[in-house]
């Protein structure tokens, strides 16, 4: 299929909700492609089966603080850096694109990055959903490296990084971003989509497409359960926001909101680090990741922000499945609860195979 600019908005509105709460603002994003689109035209979209297993594709996207980029907007370059250096380094020249985060502003920061180059982008990305680290890319979950990567800082510094584990990337990459502009292009040394395909979130920019269309054709204030039947999700509460709790201290916010159910009055608390990432009922675990766990405005059905969420708002919070990947026994731990330092069992919308 072709991404065109009909396609834009229904892909803003999916990414916000597959962004948990978190995956910074896909509205700029979306920006940029409609300007993209409207000089090169329609991006490709490719199924992981549309190529050969020999292409190479190079995953791509934004990382850092996220909310920065709506206050210094890139200049469009930084992906041609860094996809420049990254082939430079590698000696490997991508057929296609990948995002590295098929959530948030990253759903569609691969099709701004594809545009200008002519290139196709395939339909699996490294997350799935949102996630804050790069080591919980699903590549290197699978035990894939992650380097070399680049850097393209909006200064129009590049960075490389080459060497060690994924934690060690990962800590790299953040003290770069915390010592300059806190964010900037990211791109992965290109892989053979065979190799990729097995160690990533397929379809899932489709699923952004899919989801936004659905949501955008809710009528207004729609129903609980309208909202469910139309994300394919389950409401764990629909009330008022009763309180919310934010932590210092930590690499990443921490902190907490309580909804009470208009109906059941049972309180729900989500424990949100940038993303929302598990739900208690009166005490009891209902929900966690790495299934989606989304807070919707009551009146409108956007998604709200972790950042954003304030006491008084009138909510729906949804639980959607997570991708399959990582429902994996193997891969679940690096996403499960105790992953992010909360001793709790995953309870999932689907159980592991």
């Amino acid at each position: 299929m072709q991404v065109s600019a009909v396609d834009v908005p229904p892909l803003v509105r999916g990414a916000e909700l597959l962004g948990s709460g978190g995956g910074g603002p896909p509205g700029p994003a979306g920006s940029m492609l409609l300007r993209e689109i409207a000089v090169t035209g329609p991006v490709d979209l490719l199924g992981p089966g549309e190529l050969d297993d020999a292409t190479l594709v190079c995953a791509v996207g934004v990382v850092g603080a996220t909310s920065v980029f709506e206050e210094e907007l890139p200049s469009g370059r930084e992906f041609g850096r860094a996809l420049a250096a990254v082939e430079r380094w590698s000696g490997r020249r991508p057929g296609a694109l990948a995002s590295i985060e098929a959530a948030g502003l990253n759903a569609v920061s691969a099709l701004v990055a594809a545009a200008p180059l002519g290139l196709p982008v395939v339909d699996t990305d490294l997350c799935g959903r949102a996630l804050p680290r790069l080591d919980q890319f699903s590549i290197a979950v699978a035990g894939i490296g992650l380097t070399p990567a680049v850097l393209a800082l909006p200064s129009g510094q590049v960075v490389l990084v080459e060497g060690g584990d994924a934690v060690a990337v990962e800590r790299t990459v953040r003290s770069v971003l915390a010592a300059t502009s806190g964010w900037a292009a990211l791109a992965v040394a290109p892989l053979p989509l065979g190799v990729l395909r097995p160690a990533s979130a397929a379809d899932t920019i489709r699923r952004c497409l899919d989801l936004g269309r659905r949501m955008l054709a809710l009528p207004e204030a729609p129903s609980p359960a309208l909202v469910a039947e139309a994300t394919g999700g389950r409401v764990l509460a629909a009330g008022r926001v009763v309180d919310v709790l934010r932590h210092e201290g930590y690499g990443f916010g921490r902190g907490s909101v309580t909804v009470r159910d208009r109906r059941t009055s049972s309180l729900l608390r989500v424990e949100m680090e940038n993303e929302f990432l598990l739900a208690f009922e009166d005490g009891a675990p209902v929900a966690s990741t790495p299934d989606v766990l989304a807070v919707l405005d009551r009146r409108t059905a956007v998604p709200v922000t972790c950042d954003r969420i304030r006491r008084g708002d009138d909510v729906v919070v949804l639980q959607l499945p997570a991708p399959e990947f990582w429902c994996r026994p193997e891969n679940l731990p690096a996403v499960a609860p105790r992953a992010f330092g909360f001793e709790v069992e995953p309870a999932l919308l689907v159980g592991t195979p």
